[in-house]
Formats: structure tokens, C-alpha cells, sequence
């Protein structure tokens, strides 16, 4: 965007929004979290954060649905200029899917922000495009499924079946819920807010409210992963970055020796800053290290390997995924991913436990990963992840009707999977191994 025109005629919220979503499109490597968290955005009013925040997360999950709806009603065959395309969707966003915004208020400054953003030419085009979206929202369906890619939406089908595929989907579609872990330092908090859906020491925070001080948002499906991994003396955590799933392992394990490695230097340096914080988590052992190289002796009882993968299970919170993600790229991934899950093999002791997770929903880089590693290491045997739900149902770690339901919905060949809308939580992907 030109630095020498004025946006005095656009709000501060639509134009933070249209920025972000200007940054998105720049660069496959930016992330929308962080830039709805940077001092752009936390310098504007509550009430402009939280609009500049639906407009963005908005379009950004809606996008490939407003584009097929947009395309009925451009009448031109050559590619929209960028800023022009995200004026028309930031427009039709609000038309279709914000109640609250007048329609006069949609139109009026989409056309001011392909003025200000150095297309005057198109912003007649934009005007008429959004005033017919506007006579016809009415018929004008926002649906879920097609806000997906359809390679995405083939293969989901075929794995899970149609209905898990619109239960998905409609989740993807909107703000996820807000979890939070309960410390023993925030018993004090836990009557204000809801249970957990599955875990006794998650918490759900209401819509409006703000997380008590100190208190860590971790979706749930996370915390069961690292539920899942139960307790032992000499921990790791391999692909540890940003730290949540390490320091439940501590709080488990509280005289345990836990190492947390991360390929990424600044990763692990706000890692580190993060655990200096507690005095229970202060004493992890932080490595910069690469997983599929871990310099370490095979004495490790336990291992979390939280593997980097495509997230497609958290499309709720990172819609940028499917505007990215190719199915091309999961061979890419799958490849790293047993290195990865091979080279934290080697260092768990015999008899060890070691928990193989991902926050994807592609058999690729879950169920043929594992299957993988037992193909290529004798020793290697799959542990069935129900009898370590039962434990936690025993312990008092999972409620007996969330154990149920995660029994009744994510069980297959001893793996676990849980879907998102089938639960309240991102799409997470656990097996357990050990070495005999």
C-alpha cells in the first residue's frame, strides 16, 4: 500500500484487518496469530482488536466460499490485483457473515480501501460487485464445506465418512473454544470457570471473558497428548516449541529430569523465558538440537514426539493452512517425519514409552508414520492408547464420560485421533510405542 495516502476515511479496525490479510497473501511465512498480536494491532481499542480480529480470521476462513461467491458476479477474466481481492472479500464478509455491520458501512469503506490501497480505477467495480452481493445475500449461503479445498474435502470423505466431514468443517468455521490448564497455583480460579469437556484439570473459558492472570490457554486436545504420555524419570520432549505439552510432563513428573529440545533457536529461547517464569518448570533442560538428529545416549524412559506436521486439524485457529497446503506437500512432510520419529526411537531406554503425535488428520503423516517406524525397528511394538485412557479414567486424570466419548470417537488399531466437532478440540493424532 502506497505510505503517502491518507486512511483517514477507512477505520482503524478494517484497515489493520486489511493489512494483516495484505501481510498473509505477501508470504507464506507469516501467521496470522502473530500478527493479530502485533503492536499494530494491540495499539487500537478493545472494541477495533476483537473487529480487526473477526474480519481477518473471518475472511481467512471463508476465503475460498467468498471467492466462488464473488466469482458470479466480477465480470472480468484477468486475475483481481491483490488489494483489490481482499477489499471485495473484507466487503462480502461483512455482507454475509457479520450480522451486525449496515451494509451501507460494508460497501462504503471496501470502496475506500481500494482507493487508499492506489486502485481508484477499480473501486466503481468493487462498488457494483458488492451492491449485487448485497441484493442477493438473502440467497446467498455461506456453506463449510466448500470454504475447503476439495482434494481436502475428497480424502476426509474417504477416511472418516460425510458426516464426521460436516462436523469438521462446521467447526473449522468458527472461533474455537478457549481452554485453559488448571495449575495447582490456579485452584483458587477453578470455580469461576466451566470443566473441561474431557480432562479434569482443563478449564473452558466463557465467550467474552478473559483468562485470569498467569493462566495458561491450551486447547484440549493438546493437553490430552501430553496427558496421554503418563510419567517417568528421564523425559523428553523433542519438538517441545512453544512449551505447553513440556510443561505438563513436569507437572506430572514433578522430580523428573526433563530435556526440551527445539530446532529453532528463538523458539527455544521464548521457550525458555516462558518456563523461568514457575519454579517447577525452571529446571527443564533446554537443548537446541534437531529431531532427527538427537545427540542424546538411549536412557530416556519417556518421550513425547510432537512431530511438525501440515495442522490440518487446526483449521479453527489457523485458517491459513487451507489456503496453503497442498496434497503434494505431505510426502515432503511424512519423510522428515520419520527421521524424526526413527531418531527418537534410538534413544528411549528398553521398556521406555514413547508417544508419537501430530495435530494433523492425513493418515500420511499419522497411522503410515508409526507403521513406518515398526517396518523398520524389530524392537518396536504399538501400545493400545485405550488401556492408557483407562488408566487415566483410573487416576482421575479423564472424566468417565469424557473417557466414553474419546472411546466411542477416536479409537482405531490401538491408535487415537480425535476429530474436531466430534470433540471440542483441534484434531490431534497419538500412538504409543515401546521398545522391548
Amino acid at each position: 500500500m502506497p505510505s503517502h495516502v491518507s486512511t483517514t476515511r477507512v477505520t482503524p479496525a478494517r484497515m489493520a484487518a486489511f493489512r494483516v490479510l495484505l501481510a498473509m497473501e505477501r508470504s507464506r511465512n507469516t501467521h496470522c496469530d502473530d500478527l493479530l498480536r502485533a503492536p499494530a494491532i494491540e495499539s487500537l481499542t478493545q472494541a477495533d482488536r476483537n473487529l480487526a480480529t473477526a474480519l481477518a480470521m473471518g475472511v481467512l476462513r471463508w476465503q475460498l466460499a467468498l471467492d466462488t461467491i464473488l466469482t458470479r458476479y466480477v465480470q472480468r477474466r484477468s486475475p483481481l490485483d491483490l488489494e483489490v481481492a481482499i477489499a471485495l472479500r473484507m466487503g462480502a464478509w461483512q455482507l454475509l457473515g457479520m450480522d451486525r455491520i449496515p451494509a451501507h458501512a460494508a460497501l462504503a469503506e471496501s470502496v475506500e480501501l481500494t482507493k487508499v490501497s492506489g486502485h481508484p480505477f477499480a473501486s466503481g467495480m468493487v462498488n457494483a460487485v458488492l451492491r449485487r452481493v448485497a441484493e442477493n445475500r438473502s440467497a446467498i449461503t455461506l456453506d463449510p464445506v466448500s470454504a475447503h479445498p476439495a482434494w481436502m474435502i475428497a480424502r476426509w470423505k474417504r477416511q472418516f465418512g460425510r458426516d464426521a466431514v460436516a462436523s469438521i468443517t462446521a467447526y473449522d468455521q468458527q472461533p474455537p473454544p478457549v481452554a485453559m490448564r488448571l495449575r495447582v497455583a490456579d485452584e483458587g480460579d477453578a470455580e469461576s470457570m466451566a470443566p473441561g469437556a474431557l480432562l479434569t484439570r482443563a478449564r473452558r473459558l466463557s465467550d467474552g471473558n478473559a483468562a485470569p492472570e498467569g493462566m495458561r490457554i491450551q486447547d484440549e486436545g493438546s493437553q490430552l497428548i501430553a496427558e496421554l504420555a503418563g510419567g517417568g524419570s528421564r523425559i523428553l520432549d523433542c519438538c517441545a516449541a512453544p512449551g505447553g505439552k513440556t510443561a505438563i510432563l513436569t507437572e506430572k513428573n514433578p522430580w523428573a529430569e526433563i530435556t526440551a529440545c527445539d530446532i529453532s533457536e528463538s523458539r527455544l529461547n521464548a521457550m525458555r523465558r516462558t518456563f523461568a517464569r514457575e519454579p517447577l518448570t525452571s529446571k527443564i533442560h533446554c537443548v537446541l538440537a534437531d529431531a532427527t538428529a538427537l545427540p542424546f545416549r538411549d536412557d530416556f524412559d519417556l518421550i513425547l514426539c510432537d512431530a511438525p506436521c501440515s495442522g490440518t486439524g487446526t483449521l479453527a485457529r489457523n485458517p491459513e493452512i487451507k489456503l496453503r497446503l497442498a496434497a503434494s506437500d505431505l510426502p515432503r512432510q511424512q519423510e522428515r517425519q520419520i527421521a524424526i520419529l526413527r531418531s527418537a526411537y534410538r534413544v528411549l531406554a528398553p521398556g521406555g514409552r514413547l508417544v508419537y503425535s501430530t495435530c494433523s488428520l492425513e493418515p500420511e503423516e499419522n497411522r503410515i508414520v508409526v507403521e513406518s517406524l515398526l517396518a523398520l525397528e524389530p524392537t518396536a511394538r504399538l501400545l493400545d492408547v485405550g488401556e492408557r485412557l483407562n488408566a487415566m479414567q483410573t487416576e482421575g486424570s479423564l472424566y468417565s464420560d469424557g473417557a466414553q466419548l474419546l472411546r466411542e470417537t477416536t479409537l482405531d488399531d490401538g491408535y487415537l485421533q480425535t476429530l474436531p466437532g466430534l470433540l471440542p478440540c483441534d484434531g490431534f493424532f497419538a500412538a504409543i510405542l515401546t521398545r522391548t
